[in-house]
């Protein structure tokens, strides 16, 4: 089993920035793809960034691309997102999820692994 533990998320001012970050552990020579998805009060949960094993590849939903930037640590079994310029519309709560297939996607009933979630509330 894979476990995904989600920090960094707190009250910020419109245009500040904030890192997230996921820890994974367990077995997690399992993990390809890492991602992360938000859910904000009344929308469905949606795709924020993805990237793949070896951050060779990585994909960005419209509303946060040169904004945020999605990495990851294979070494420390870490996955983050930094997020610039951020807007009220950015608050959510977000979601790490990781994938054992390869599949760098934004659909999220591929994902296999999910975390329980990291509040972010921007104030305009």
């Amino acid at each position: 089993q894979v476990q995904l533990v989600e920090t960094g998320g707190g009250l910020v001012q419109a245009g500040d920035s904030l890192r997230l970050s996921c820890a994974a552990s367990g077995r997690t020579v399992t993990l390809d793809v890492m991602a992360w998805f938000r859910k904000a009060p009344g929308k469905e949960r949606e795709f924020v960034a993805a990237i793949n094993w070896s951050s060779t590849n990585s994909k960005y939903a419209d509303s946060v691309k040169d904004r945020f930037t999605i990495s990851r640590d294979n070494i420390e079994n870490m996955c983050f997102l930094e997020m610039n310029d951020l807007k009220a519309d950015d608050t959510a709560v977000y979601y790490c999820a990781a994938e054992k297939d390869g599949m760098l996607v934004t659909f999220s009933h591929v994902y296999d692994y999910w975390g329980q979630g990291t509040q972010v509330t921007v104030a305009s």
